[in-house]
């Protein structure tokens, strides 16, 4: 008898259904938060009864690796893939636990640090122009998530480049704008790495998780110091038309003052 009632217990506990107000609590977000997941499609779709939706523990677990990853530096698009990537045959939620080389495949290559930010806070970054379009914005890139009261930023060095761009006189559309022109070039050069680790690295190797995090490093030196070489031929190019055109404004005022 007493077997009989423990398995009946254990079939009410995976038979758990929560209402919205329940799932929200139990994973330590806010309704709203639920519903922005719910909208970006980063959750299946509940059970519905009537008017009531209702929730399961897939739907608890999904949530938790959505904070989880969120805390680890994932934008909420690269967590939409990683959801795309594992639904079929896998939970994403065994993205936390995996191991080896499924491990080294999925941990972000960056170390960036999530921001929490009250809307105050975020204002005083971007002076008057937190505006509703350029929180659109930053939302599609994923740069910002909203939860409850707080408004999550994915990076700390971002956030900090953009406040930096923004007090040096460029309008924080532009510098949204230029966002997200930047990720599509960093997509290209990710997909570039991937390609040769894919073609040269991974089938010579009987250690893949040790080799992908040996490239890691070298991958990143490699984009920076192209990046500075890039600059510094774009600055000089640039700079001397810029003089030139000043040099030629001044001579011009010169003769018109003679």
């Amino acid at each position: 008898m007493a077997k009989d009632q423990e398995a009946d217990e254990k079939a009410q506990d995976e038979a758990r259904e929560y209402r919205a107000e329940e799932l929200a609590r139990e994973a330590g977000i806010t309704v709203r938060t639920l519903r922005f997941y719910r909208e970006r499609k980063l959750l299946p779709a509940p059970r519905r009864e009537g008017r009531i939706a209702w929730y399961n523990d897939h739907h608890l677990a999904r949530l938790r690796t959505i904070t989880a990853l969120l805390d680890r530096g994932h934008t909420l698009g690269g967590i939409a893939e990683l959801i795309a990537a594992f639904e079929s045959g896998r939970d994403v939620g065994e993205l936390l636990g995996l191991e080896g080389l499924e491990s080294t495949v999925t941990v972000p290559w960056s170390e960036e640090t999530p921001v929490r930010l009250t809307p105050e806070e975020l204002a005083d970054y971007f002076t008057g122009q937190v505006t509703p379009e350029n929180l659109a914005t930053a939302l599609d890139l994923g740069y910002v998530a909203v939860d409850g009261d707080e408004i999550v930023h994915v990076s700390r060095r971002l956030l900090d480049a953009s406040s930096a761009l923004v007090g040096q006189g460029v309008p924080l559309a532009a510098v949204l704008a230029a966002a997200d022109e930047v990720r599509a070039h960093a997509d290209a050069l990710a997909e570039l790495f991937t390609r040769l680790i894919g073609s040269h690295v991974l089938p010579g190797t009987e250690d893949a998780a040790a080799a992908i995090g040996r490239l890691r490093p070298v991958s990143m030196a490699v984009v920076e110091a192209e990046l500075s070489m890039a600059m510094d031929r774009r600055i000089r190019s640039e700079l001397g038309a810029w003089l030139k055109e000043q040099t030629a404004e001044d001579a011009g005022r010169d003769a018109a003052e003679g």
